[in-house]
C-alpha cells in the first residue's frame, strides 16, 4: 500500500461528493479540464494506493504515485490560474 496516494484518492472522492462545485467554473458550468485532472489523480491514487502496479510500462506510469502528484498539481494550477 502507498498511503499518500490512497489519501489523495479518498480526499478527492469525498470532496467531490460533498462539494461537487469544486469541479465547476465560477459561472457554475462544469470545468471538464479540471475534472479530468482530478479524476486522473483520484484514479492513480486509488490504483497505486492499494498497491496495484500494472505490468505495461505506459499504464504503470499513468497510474503511478508520481502521476497522481503531477495530476493533482496540474489541477491546482488549473483551478487557481483561471
Amino acid at each position: 500500500m502507498h498511503l499518500p496516494s490512497l489519501a489523495v484518492g479518498l480526499t478527492i472522492m469525498v470532496g467531490g461528493t460533498v462539494y461537487p462545485l469544486m469541479m465547476a467554473k465560477a459561472s457554475g458550468h462544469a470545468d471538464h479540464g479540471l475534472a479530468t485532472l482530478l479524476f486522473w489523480a483520484m484514479s492513480a491514487g486509488f490504483i497505486r494506493g492499494v498497491g496495484f502496479v500494472p505490468h505495461h510500462r505506459t499504464w504503470r506510469w499513468i497510474f503511478s504515485g508520481w502521476a497522481c502528484a503531477v495530476a493533482l498539481a496540474a489541477a491546482a494550477v488549473a483551478r487557481w490560474a483561471a
